[in-house]
């Protein structure tokens, strides 16, 4: 337990610097804009919104008590689906109002003739190149950390800023050509940015819908049904199940072995858990092993990911 609560303060750790990086970066951006006049560095400011975003709903799953035992198991609650409503509210109004003016801009005059020009400084580029820098060492470093402590929090928080990276090297490129005089380089670069923002939104939400869904997933009484077919397993109670079945399905539970197979928990926790697998597809799975008689021997705690994948699919 001592190299889990280890594990879960390095993961910790290094989700506080990205948020906190992840905010400098917005600071910087809404700053360069603001001095520069620019609508796609407005408009780029929404991934590192969206990517703050997703830093939260992790650092909340992993800091939330009763949320990580064993190697793994986190989750989300109501006020991270209220957080995810009130996103998708801010950015769809931030987006169709720059959508708009960038696609008005560019129907009455494709040449922006007549809207003042970007005050775009070779000073203001390297500064958001530097940040960027920064922040795609971070993202790499978070994803190797994510390999060694086998930490899907770390690794769908890496996996989104690396997947949306390229954006920005797009912006810094675009920013050049705005520096060079093609002032239309704004307006279709914040239409592009708005549109990748919409995806990029989309794409957290799907990784991290499974962990918002509160119901129950799979009917506690069909889940009793195949662990009581488990041999040496005699009863199974407080059976819990949340996520959606066929992406991916978190389930708790307590079992009651006879005294002769408590040496063999765990053969019988990958025995629930791959048939349980096998049934409903992928899963994560936390099982408390009781011993048949009235106390409680010992807490058995195991969790696994679906190992045909290798790691969880989000997508």
């Amino acid at each position: 337990m001592a190299e889990v609560r280890n594990q879960k303060g390095i993961s910790r750790q290094i989700l506080l610097i990205t948020l906190w990086l992840t905010l400098l970066m917005l600071v910087v951006k809404v700053g360069a804009a603001w001095a520069t006049r620019s609508l796609a560095i407005v408009a780029e400011s929404l991934h590192t919104v969206i990517d703050g975003f997703s830093t939260v709903l992790s650092l909340i799953a992993i800091s939330a008590p009763n949320r990580q035992t064993g190697r793994e198991v986190w989750g989300h609650g109501r006020l991270e689906t209220g957080l995810a409503l009130l996103l998708v509210a801010l950015l769809g109004f931030a987006g169709l109002s720059l959508l708009s003016v960038a696609v008005g801009q560019l129907a009455i005059d494709p040449a922006l003739r007549t809207v003042p020009a970007t005050r775009m400084r070779l000073s203001v580029i390297g500064l958001l190149g530097v940040v960027y820098a920064a922040s795609l060492g971070l993202a790499l470093f978070e994803r190797k950390v994510s390999r060694s402590l086998d930490s899907s929090v770390l690794k769908l928080n890496a996996r989104h800023i690396l997947q949306d990276a390229w954006l920005t090297a797009f912006l810094l490129v675009g920013l050049f050509g705005m520096w060079a005089g093609y002032a239309w380089f704004d307006s279709f670069l914040t239409i592009v940015m708005v549109l990748t923002a919409g995806l990029s939104c989309w794409r957290v939400l799907n990784w991290q819908l499974p962990l918002m869904v509160r119901q129950v997933a799979i009917a506690p009484e069909a889940i009793g049904q195949i662990v009581r077919q488990i041999q040496g397993v005699t009863q199974c109670y407080e059976v819990r199940s949340r996520g959606i079945v066929g992406r991916q399905v978190f389930v708790e539970m307590r079992v009651i072995v006879h005294p002769e197979f408590l040496g063999a928990s765990d053969w019988i926790v990958e025995e629930i858990e791959g048939a349980i697998r096998d049934r409903y597809g992928p899963v994560q799975v936390m099982i408390f092993i009781e011993e048949a008689q009235d106390e409680l021997q010992h807490p058995f705690e195991q969790m696994r990911s679906d190992q045909s994948s290798r790691e969880i699919d989000w997508s």
